[in-house]
């Protein structure tokens, strides 16, 4: 048992932030939002899976949408309490703990946040060690978890619960509310009991995320930030095999919300090397890393663009000409590697036509 509170929040929205592969939203709005919660509330219970009764009744709660829309159309914390109320009054029992969808960004924040409201534990688990764009992609789904019934709530107290027979028809029916709502909304979903959540969650990535976080503040201190974030990747289980596979500063950049995503390309060019460029495309979080035309990492392992110095992640809305950045491959979990989850969330499910191949076998290629 652990806790997240405001002497380490800096770390969990940094780390966080990482994990989110330059989706889920802007940290600071982030760090924010779960700031205040803690001021108000306290700081909530963070559990281990092995703590967890076979029983418990656990429900997952995030912002669905492009994280561009943040910029200008903020949550609240009565939004995500009007999904999660409206989810329990269709299943006719409450929460007893919340976890995180996605380690990624604000959908990071927000459970650690709305579980101080409530009163409930926050379990350091979440659905993928990452962050990913659509309903589906989530470990949850691969384990046969049902992804409805599904609440959706907005601003205006208006809200939606869907029930479909598969997590993809769920995705299609409320990608359209969502882009209706103006392109964000809260929403509650994959309820499952502590015996499910013990066999699909991806383990310990609360607290990864504080830790990472941690190395890029300490490595700041030192003056070593990135040498200091990879370091603690490689003693985790998940980030082990990791590298920076460029460095450049950012020469085009092309970015738009498209049906509810904040989709384009990141181009990069070397400082030496003109002729050396990197190409990186995004659907809220970034899928693919192209080096002078070849791969260099690939989904559904993780590709995050951090500032050349201090190792501070940039999510895609954040990207700006002329940044001077270092982009960094990470191994995922082993169970977002497997050929189930391949079929889930594998460069072909974006439309890539590359075959997935692990950062460790690209990077000794490329070496």
């Amino acid at each position: 048992m652990s806790f997240i509170g405001l002497h380490n929040l800096d770390d969990f929205a940094y780390g966080a932030a990482f994990m989110g592969t330059g989706g889920g939203g802007d940290p600071y709005l982030g760090k924010l939002f779960i700031r205040q919660a803690l001021l108000e509330h306290g700081q909530p219970t963070i559990m281990d899976l092995a703590d967890v009764s076979d029983e418990a009744k656990i429900f997952c709660v995030a912002m669905m949408g492009a994280p561009t829309i943040l910029i200008e159309k903020m949550f609240s914390m009565e939004d995500l309490d009007l999904a999660v109320r409206s989810l329990e009054n269709k299943l006719g029992y409450k929460a007893d703990i919340i976890i995180p969808a996605e380690i990624g960004g604000v959908n990071a924040t927000v459970p650690v946040a709305y579980a101080a409201y409530r009163g409930l534990p926050v379990l350091n688990a979440d659905g993928m060690g990452r962050a990913f764009p659509s309903l589906e992609m989530v470990t949850f789904n691969i384990g046969g978890v049902s992804c409805t019934p599904m609440s959706l709530a907005n601003e205006h107290g208006e809200t939606k619960v869907i029930e479909t027979v598969t997590t993809l028809e769920a995705e299609q029916a409320s990608r359209p509310i969502i882009t209706e709502w103006g392109g964000s909304g809260m929403i509650s979903l994959y309820p499952m009991t502590g015996k499910q959540a013990k066999e699909t969650a991806v383990a310990g990535t609360l607290s990864l995320a504080v830790g990472i976080g941690k190395a890029i503040r300490e490595g700041n201190e030192r003056n070593d930030a990135i040498e200091s974030l990879l370091r603690y990747l490689r003693t985790t289980d998940y980030f082990k095999h990791c590298a920076v596979v460029f460095e450049g500063k950012i020469v085009d950049l092309t970015r738009k919300t498209q049906k509810g995503w904040n989709v384009g390309f990141c181009h990069l060019q070397a400082l030496e090397d003109p002729n050396d460029r990197m190409e990186v495309i995004f659907q809220n979080e970034h899928l693919v890393a192209y080096r002078n035309g070849r791969v260099a990492t690939i989904v559904p392992d993780l590709i995050a663009i951090v500032d050349s110095e201090t190792a501070e992640p940039i999510a895609t809305e954040a990207l700006r000409y002329g940044q001077r950045v270092k982009v960094i491959g990470t191994s995922a979990a082993p169970i977002m590697r497997s050929p189930e989850a391949l079929k889930v969330f594998g460069p072909k499910c974006f439309g890539l036509d590359e075959p997935f191949v692990p950062i460790e076998q690209l990077v000794q290629t490329r070496e």
